[in-house]
Order: C-alpha cells, then sequence, then structure tokens
C-alpha cells in the first residue's frame, strides 16, 4: 500500500497532484488495519476492533463476548453491526476515528454490516472531499475471525 501525498515532481519542479481521493482510501486503509496501541508514536492510532481479533464473537446478537473481567468492558457492549448514528456501535467508534485521523473529510458517516453467511463485515464509509467539496465513498471488508 502506498500512501500518495499531494505533490509529485516532474522534471525538477512540483506539480500539483489533484486527486486526493486513492490517498484518502489508502489512509483509511491503514486505519482499518492497525490495531490500536501498535503505533508507537501515537497509541491512539487505529482501529479498536483489530484488538479485539481473538475474542469471542456472538454471532446472533452481533457483540464480542468478553472473557474476563476488563477495565475495556464498554467495548465488549458495542454492536458490530450499525451505522455512525447508533450509539454503542463500533461504526461510532470508527467514524470519530476518521473524524480525528483524516481532516481532509467532511460529514463523516460510517455504516457496518455483518453478514453471517460470508462470515465479513461489510464497511461502508461516505463523506465530503474538503478541498473539492466532492461526494466521497470507500467500501471494504473484514473477515470475522471465528
Amino acid at each position: 500500500m502506498i500512501t500518495r501525498i499531494p505533490l509529485k515532481v516532474n522534471v525538477g519542479t512540483f506539480a500539483t497532484y489533484t486527486d486526493v481521493e486513492p490517498s484518502i482510501d489508502s489512509h483509511i486503509e491503514l486505519l482499518l488495519t492497525t490495531p490500536v496501541g501498535s503505533c508507537i508514536s501515537d497509541p491512539n492510532f487505529g482501529f479498536i476492533l483489530n484488538n479485539l481479533r481473538f475474542e469471542i464473537f456472538n454471532e446472533n446478537e452481533g457483540v464480542v463476548l468478553n472473557n474476563a473481567d476488563d477495565d475495556n468492558s464498554e467495548l465488549y457492549e458495542k454492536k458490530v453491526s450499525g451505522s455512525s448514528r447508533n450509539i454503542n456501535t463500533f461504526a461510532i467508534e470508527l467514524k470519530q476515528l476518521i473524524e480525528r485521523y483524516e481532516p481532509r473529510l467532511e460529514d463523516v458517516q460510517v455504516t457496518m454490516s455483518y453478514v453471517r453467511e460470508h462470515r465479513r463485515i461489510y464497511i461502508t464509509i461516505k463523506g465530503i472531499i474538503s478541498l473539492t467539496q466532492t461526494n466521497y465513498s470507500y467500501q471494504t471488508s473484514m473477515r470475522v475471525w471465528n
């Protein structure tokens, strides 16, 4: 994965790179695949759902089960499926993460849907690119770890 910067060099001079969408895509992919705490320079960088990959996933309830008495018990009450308009979902966590680390997007909305037959979590992120005021959409999926 290559994260692009908005400048490129043309014959010794800088040229503006106007298509920021691939850069935003790469940055969101990096946020989604990085567990929280794995980036030493910023321990809050990353998506918390990756930290729960080895926990037990309850497919009927759509939650991650808590095995121990943990200080992070509120994480185990969050639903995997939902939108960023709902409280107590991982979608709101992802929305807040994107708003914090991707300032090129405005009006971010996140939807996460768990499809049991595919054993995947489908993620849709929508927003507006601040620089151009154009609509932005990103879709991906994550495998469920059971």
